[in-house]
């Protein structure tokens, strides 16, 4: 068995004081993932089988998300393309556990398929960067209404 590293993924997790229906609800809806995530806007909701696209005011362009899962509220599963060190396209997984009798969500971010190599770690690091802002973002928005991604990019 070999110790060689031939693939990289990272996972962040963070908890939100809501129910994971309501949770899942802020990232699988695209006016509401508008409001403290996609800061150019979110197109499409994130439906088994769908394609969305999503921008970014730090990384202008729309990227197209494809949505392989989405098991409400339990789970989704999406593709897309990011930056350099991709064999193909990553796979974002996004769960929602429920805690705390229910009143409270663990959400966990997994994203894989980067290469071992300079430029994948270098975006994989970035986009862990992203995601862990987005958990953040998440919590605020959904417990307080606030937009912690306003004004933060431009």
């Amino acid at each position: 068995m070999s110790d060689e590293l031939t693939a990289l993924s990272f996972t962040v997790s963070g908890r939100v004081s809501r129910p994971p229906a309501e949770v899942y609800e802020a990232v699988a809806d695209p006016e509401r993932l508008s409001r403290y995530f996609t800061t150019g806007g979110a197109h499409g909701r994130l439906e088994q089988g769908g394609e969305v696209t999503w921008d970014f005011a730090d990384f202008p362009g729309r990227f197209p998300v494809t949505v392989v899962e989405a098991d409400p509220p339990r789970r989704l599963v999406i593709r897309w393309d990011a930056r350099a060190g991709l064999e193909a396209e990553t796979t974002t997984t996004f769960e929602f556990e429920p805690i705390d009798d229910g009143s409270r969500t663990l959400v966990t971010i997994t994203e894989s398929a980067w290469q071992a190599s300079a430029d994948g770690a270098k975006s994989a690091f970035g986009n862990c960067e992203g995601w862990t802002g987005m958990l953040a973002a998440l919590k605020v928005w959904v417990e307080h209404g606030i937009n912690l991604r306003d004004g933060f990019y431009a």
